[in-house]
């Protein structure tokens, strides 16, 4: 199931659209705090606490945010708790929504202290700490005045730190502190999650992150469609559109426990090996003989009927060795020990038939790998590709190349291939993600899948797709390969590019959250993640209708 994650500058066309048809805004600020209090009582629950006995400091800032704190306010008043509202907003500016909200707190007789009183707020001695000081809308560098309030906040001891869409000082655009940001135990997010948060390392500040809708018309949405989506795997939330749901972004006990889920009843499949997909992994050199046998290993358990391996003698002698489910193909009439272009014509006949071709584990980066890529790409008909690893390396030494690639091709770069690609550093890629994989999607007009911990897939002309996962045990040698032929099995079976990547990344991730019980500190190689596909097919699911676009 994909919901949207929409960027900060999105949302705020969201809003701008539900106040144009006719939504107040303040009535849009009472849905996110009644939202927001829905939320605060269940993170309360969980910690064994009773609300109506709690002191609850509320740091509001001036904009919008601030006004949802003060909805609060008033909500936990009625509630029996004791709040106090410490703001940047003066007690006298009344202007707007969020000062509507901040006089009829005050008219109830919300308690209320300028954000100059810290010390004031510190003998208060809060049990929980409501931060709604920035909004999604804050970027660049905390003033000295916000950064203060936010260490202030840190150095609270409060049971409970309660973030209000976003932890005041994190980029939701990124998810990166600037510098710091305020480390909150939960955070509850409106209407949809913003992509900062559902990046991996912002989650040491986000702590459990709720998505809460607020009755934002969905025809606004339609009409201002996002830049980002992710898929969330039965169990994360109701079929209802109009219910919460919770980001995971690793192995959480909630997320074991929809690990354990049995499988679904077996639904009807194809009869024939031949109908279930044909695949032709080709790679490995004399120092990589085991890639390509491990794409070849996980597209078999990822379903594929047919599976043929091509690539020098030492690659197919480990094939025949350690999998007789799968066929070897040799691309010449006396066994090679390495790659030329030479090669590039066989093993286009070699693909004929075939629904994909994984093309580059292991490959090597000599000067007969490079131009066996140059002279493979250049022939016409071959079958969808997905392109890994070393074939990258190539298409980086010669960028004229990405021009021939199609919208039904994949390639996979981990960051240190697509600074390659792009001709920056790793650190470069990794310090904005996003803005990497939007430099690779100009390239060529394929799906890029950008490896690495928060996953990110773009799609040519459709919403990027984030995988919010940080799953230890994917991180072993052979991984990527894995998930090279988990995407091509599922190209093989007819599934266009953007969907193969898609399913090829959760299947991918849920396969190695599995292995969580058996190999709690990692030990596990990439056989072990491709083993474990079978057992999570019945997560990953299939889009229902209203998510396929065009090119799903």
């Amino acid at each position: 199931m994909f919901v949207p994650v929409p960027t900060p500058e999105e949302m705020a066309r969201w809003d701008a659209g539900a106040i144009a048809s006719g939504l107040a805004e303040e009535t849009l600020m009472e849905n996110a705090a009644r939202a927001a209090m829905d939320a605060l009582r269940r993170a309360v629950r969980e910690r064994g606490l009773r609300l109506a006995s709690c002191r609850v400091l509320l740091v509001a800032g001036k904009g919008n945010n601030g006004g949802d704190a003060f909805c609060m306010a008033r909500h936990l008043l009625d509630a029996g708790a004791h709040p106090l509202i410490l703001s940047t907003r003066c007690a006298d500016d009344r202007h707007g929504a969020a000062g509507h909200w901040l006089d009829v707190a005050l008219r109830l007789g919300v308690p209320f202290l300028p954000a100059e009183a810290w010390d004031k707020a510190l003998s208060f001695a809060p049990d929980i700490l409501v931060d709604a000081l920035l909004g999604t809308g804050f970027r660049g560098e905390l003033r000295e005045k916000e950064k203060a309030l936010v260490e202030n906040m840190n150095a609270l001891s409060a049971r409970l730190v309660f973030a209000v869409d976003v932890p005041s000082g994190l980029d939701a655009r990124t998810g990166l502190p600037c510098p710091d940001a305020v480390r909150a135990h939960v955070t509850a997010t409106f209407q949809a999650a913003k992509p900062g948060l559902l990046m991996p390392w912002a989650a040491k500040f986000t702590g459990d992150v709720e998505v809460l809708p607020i009755g934002m018309p969905r025809a606004v949405e339609e009409t201002n469609p996002p830049s980002f989506r992710t898929w969330l795997v039965p169990g994360q939330r109701d079929e209802d559109r109009g219910s919460p749901y919770r980001v995971e972004h690793g192995i959480s006990p909630r997320m074991k426990s929809i690990l354990e889920t049995p499988a679904l009843p077996m639904e009807e499949g194809p009869a024939h090996k031949g109908d279930a997909g044909r695949v032709l992994i080709a790679g490995g050199c004399s120092s990589y003989t085991g890639a390509p046998c491990l794409a070849a290993w996980a597209a078999l358990r990822t379903g594929a009927g047919l599976v043929t391996v091509a690539g020098p003698e030492g690659v197919l002698d480990v094939a025949r060795h350690t999998m007789p489910a799968v066929i070897t193909r040799a691309l010449a009439d006396t066994p090679f020990q390495s790659w030329s272009a030479e090669h590039a014509s066989p093993l286009a006949e070699a693909a004929e038939g075939c629904g994909a071709l994984v093309f580059g584990p292991g490959l090597g980066r000599s000067e007969g790998a490079s131009s066996l890529v140059e002279r493979l790409l250049n022939i016409p008909g071959l079958p969808p590709m997905v392109i890994d690893a070393d074939a990258l390396f190539a298409l980086a030494k010669k960028p004229e190349l990405l021009s021939l690639l199609r919208p039904c091709d994949v390639l996979t770069p981990h960051p240190g291939e697509a600074a390659c690609l792009l001709g920056i550093s790793v650190r470069e890629v990794q310090e904005n993600r996003f803005s990497a994989l939007e430099k690779l999607a100009r390239l060529a007009p394929a799906v890029w899948v950008l490896k690495g911990e928060g996953t990110l897939i773009a799609v040519p002309g459709e919403p990027a797709v984030i995988s919010p996962w940080n799953v230890p045990q994917l991180a072993v040698a052979g991984s990527g390969d894995t998930l090279a032929g988990i995407i091509g099995a599922l190209a093989a079976r007819g599934r266009k590019a953007a969907l193969a990547a898609t399913l090829g990344v959760w299947l991918h991730a849920l396969s190695g959250m599995l292995l969580c019980r058996e190999f709690p500190l990692r030990g596990n190689d990439p056989r072990d993640l491709a083993d474990a596909l079978p057992r999570v097919a019945h997560l990953a699911g299939e889009p229902r209708k209203e998510d396929i676009c065009t090119l799903f």
